[in-house]
């Protein structure tokens, strides 16, 4: 006995067959599904309303406005600093992912694979260079894009709380660039933090040489700056942590910032108007 429903779909295949020929009758089987069209809930039509609704119904998209300004776009006014900062952190995170496959932190391999990747692994010197360089250019990208906001004035009402969204991810960013520093484990990098750490025990209140820090008890052996080595000198689980803050406790404190700094725009009306 046929199954009606079958029949009625190869009648149906036929006929698109014989109207649009075999591309447009697999293209109209495929958009026109179920399957699709629980994906993609909106056409290709290009209009006003459809081009709000694909904003507002996809997860990444509906973070940002749903219509801009006709100066957002424009490179005079916004210089494109803050879209060159989340670009940058993109290849920061691509090339970041594939340098770990060659590293581990450990203060007996560190720096010999960081030597085997420049000169053993294939193209290894254009990795490690990239992830280098993206991060050095996404401090002066931030800093920029922080300067112009102050510049134009889009820190005021009613930006005042995504200004300070915007603070955190400048620290968030320096912070990724100095836990970063120590993972080579060469000269530069482990003065680097041997000298940014002793400057945490002046901090007041964690440091026991920072204001009130001997008040609240805090010693060389309990304050933020053998919190974060992880001891009272720079050494392996120092390595260790500042491995574990760069690849993972950092990224993931950035992402949710920047998630709510892009939100932040959208709800603020977009990006700020010249002055």
């Amino acid at each position: 006995m046929e199954n009606p429903q079958k029949d009625t779909f190869f009648r149906k295949y036929k006929r698109l067959l014989k109207e649009e020929g075999f591309f447009g009758a697999i293209s109209n089987t495929v958009f026109r599904s179920k399957v699709w069209e629980s994906v993609f809930r909106h056409g290709f039509s290009d209009t006003p309303k459809n081009r709000t609704l694909k904003v507002i119904s996809n997860v990444f998209l509906h973070l940002h406005p749903a219509k801009v300004k006709r100066h957002a776009p424009q490179f005079k006014f916004t210089w494109c600093m803050g879209g060159i900062s989340f670009f940058l952190f993109l290849t920061l995170t691509v090339t970041g992912i594939l340098l770990m496959f060659y590293y581990r932190p450990t203060v007996h391999d560190a720096y010999w694979d960081i030597k085997d990747l420049e000169y053993q692994v294939p193209f290894g010197a254009l990795l490690r260079n990239l992830h280098r360089w993206a991060a050095h250019l996404m401090i002066i990208t931030v800093w920029l894009h922080m300067f112009r906001v102050f510049a134009t004035g889009s820190y005021k009402p009613p930006r005042e709380f995504n200004w300070c969204v915007g603070v955190v991810l400048l620290v968030v960013t320096l912070l990724l660039s100095f836990t970063g520093y120590l993972l080579t484990w060469d000269q530069l990098g482990f003065w680097a933090v041997t000298v940014g750490t002793n400057m945490a025990r002046s901090t007041p209140l964690l440091g026991h040489e920072g204001p009130f820090g001997e008040q609240l008890g805090m010693t060389a052996h309990n304050d933020i700056r053998f919190a974060l080595l992880g001891g009272s000198l720079v050494g392996g689980n120092a390595l260790l942590r500042a491995y574990v803050w760069h690849c993972i406790g950092l990224p993931l404190i950035i992402s949710v910032f920047m998630m709510v700094h892009f939100w932040r725009i959208r709800k603020d009306g977009g990006i700020s108007g010249p002055l």
